[in-house]
């Protein structure tokens, strides 16, 4: 049983026929279990791909599951009574009568402080997922999870001191060679076009290096504080690409939003999802099926703030009385208004946490998750209860390879943000999920592992040179683009969260259902007064901070995965588009 794609299934096709084998198919389907029978549970370390497989070995007795290295496919399982059920949606494995329907607290606490939970944790107790990079074997009732794969980088001094230009150029071939790879297909292939660089120069490759007509494709907000579109058609003109948009209103968000969480299914903190499950229905009425987008860059080759914030965070531990170093912050975040009119008072409550534990295996991401665990306050005294005594982080820390301590900090940050992160949310809830609730597969040219695997190899002060993020990247493929998107100030994509559904002071009819006391009372997750006053809030269009609008979306999300899956309780809007579909 195979969900995905073999990219480099012709090759190892050739391989395992020189090796005597013989194919009764072209698919990359038959060379999986070729590959099998060659190389048993290793097998996985030939496959270049993204993907999610169960073979049943009837001579030995023994089934194996496994999935890919960046954990871009899902693969859930469970046992009860006896039995061994997997699947790659969760919706299924409780299609089962014999599967309990529970949240796993420990897992939402989980999610409401790094936005996703902990594999094999999921939002449902006693279904696991099935970590990236591991394969699972089950033979005489027992059940073996293995890890096959890591990132791993030099250990902290020990990069190979070679010349800029060797990883430019090396950076550069492999991404030639990985978009060449992703782009066989049986069918049209796009691409998503966002106005950053990384999609940008995912869409560059294609166009440079095939000779067919290339559709593209885009989302544009009404709220023009998120939107990007100018950049997007300034791409456009200059690759002359087949541009499409789905222009997204605050009310098309509230709208889909239940069917987001029916695709994700577990809780999320942002809306982001929405505006691109609206985009992958764009990419299936236009009569694509593949879309390759810039995911990945940003983990692989340290793009995001949250690395530089990490860096003047390190350089004011050494003089943490300074008052000049904490204002360094404010140039990180010029597309956030309020971070730009917050006294200094409020940078250095907000950025300061942690500041002392630069030793710290976490030290980057401990104001992230700080921030976002604020948001555990609007728990119920009986959640509150259950999880006493729990430390998410302790759990996290027992994930962590035996060489993560001996390399520098840009690294684990890195590591940090590729693999708990990017599998947990950014792939999983803003990419497969989204993609293939409209029948449209998403793929990842900087997700290649080669490419990752080069990119840990790669100096930190190549990745990011004092303050400039994707340094190596851009001197690789910033010629392929207009330069006012290479020296662009990055800007992250985001959708309006809390004004999504109170945009005039009202809510869609299923928000003030389950935002209301009864529901939050009935479901026991939240408590009623707190969650009535950051409504109330909201309906006042009152200043909303980071805060608020992580708790907004979370409840409403948490309270949908309640009606949905734990009282399997389907809502109208759900109803009518499985009525559509069957039409």
């Amino acid at each position: 049983v195979f969900n995905g794609e073999i990219f480099n299934y012709l090759e190892l096709r050739e391989e395992l026929i020189n090796k005597g084998h013989t194919f009764y198919t072209k698919s990359d389907t038959e060379v999986i279990i070729h590959a099998y029978e060659e190389y048993g549970s290793r097998c996985v370390d030939y496959l270049n791909g993204q993907f999610a497989f169960a073979i049943w070995n009837k001579r030995k007795n023994e089934l194996m599951l496994a999935r890919d290295r960046m954990g871009i496919r899902p693969l859930f399982y469970t046992a009860v009574n006896n039995s061994f059920i997997f699947s790659s949606e969760i919706k299924s494995i409780l299609h089962n009568k014999e599967v309990a329907r529970e949240i796993d607290l420990f897992a939402l606490d989980q999610i409401f402080t790094f936005w996703g939970a902990i594999p094999p944790r999921t939002i449902f107790k006693n279904i696991m997922e099935l970590p990236p990079a591991h394969f699972l074997i089950i033979r005489d009732g027992r059940i073996d999870v293995k890890r096959y794969w890591d990132l791993k980088f030099p250990e902290e001094g020990e990069y190979t001191d070679l010349p800029e230009e060797y990883y430019a150029e090396r950076l550069e071939e492999l991404l030639i060679d990985s978009t060449r790879l992703q782009l066989r297909s049986d069918v049209p292939v796009g691409a998503y076009l966002s106005g950053g660089l990384d999609s940008s120069i995912t869409t560059a490759l294609i166009k440079k290096y095939t000779n067919s007509p290339l559709k593209t494709f885009s989302v544009a907000f009404e709220d023009k504080a998120y939107d990007e579109s100018s950049y997007q058609r300034s791409l456009v003109n200059h690759l002359n690409t087949d541009h499409r948009e789905v222009i997204c209103k605050n009310s098309d968000i509230a709208r889909v939003f239940p069917d987001v969480i029916w695709h994700t299914e577990k809780p999320i903190l942002r809306t982001a999802p929405a505006p691109l499950y609206l985009l992958s229905k764009l990419v299936r009425d236009s009569g694509i099926k593949v879309v390759l987008t810039g995911e990945g860059a940003d983990e692989v080759l340290a793009g995001y703030d949250i690395f530089k914030e990490a860096k003047i965070r390190r350089f004011w531990a050494k003089m943490p009385d300074s008052k000049f170093r904490p204002a360094l912050l404010r140039r990180l975040y010029p597309y956030l208004p309020a971070m730009q009119t917050q006294s200094k008072f409020y940078l250095e409550a907000f950025f300061k946490t942690g500041i002392s534990e630069i030793s710290d295996e976490f030290f980057s991401h401990l104001p992230r998750w700080d921030t976002t665990s604020k948001i555990k306050e609007f728990f119920s005294s009986d959640v509150r209860g259950a999880l006493s005594g729990y430390n998410a982080l302790e759990e996290l820390r027992t994930t962590l390879g035996t060489d993560f301590s001996k390399w520098d900090w840009l690294s684990k940050a890195q590591y940090i943000e590729s693999t708990k992160l990017l599998p947990g949310y950014i792939l999983s809830s803003q990419g497969d999920r989204m993609a293939m609730a409209n029948s449209v597969e998403g793929r990842f040219p900087f997700l290649d592992h080669r490419v990752v695997e080069f990119c840990c190899a790669i100096p930190p002060n190549l990745k990011m040179k004092v303050l400039k993020e994707k340094y190596i990247l851009k001197k690789a493929l910033g010629k392929h683009l207009p330069q006012d998107i290479v020296k662009r100030t990055k800007q992250p994509y985001m959708a309006p969260d809390s004004k999504s559904f109170f945009g005039n002071g009202t809510a869609p009819d299923y928000v003030e259902d389950l935002l209301s006391q009864r529901s939050i009372k009935e479901s026991g997750y939240f408590n009623p007064q707190s969650v009535e006053r950051l409504v109330n809030k909201c309906r006042k269009n009152l200043a909303m901070g980071f805060k608020d609008n992580m708790a907004l979306v979370g409840i409403l999300s948490m309270q949908l995965v309640d009606r949905l899956f734990i009282k399997n309780n389907k809502l109208q809007s759900l109803m009518n588009n499985d009525l559509r579909a069957a039409g």
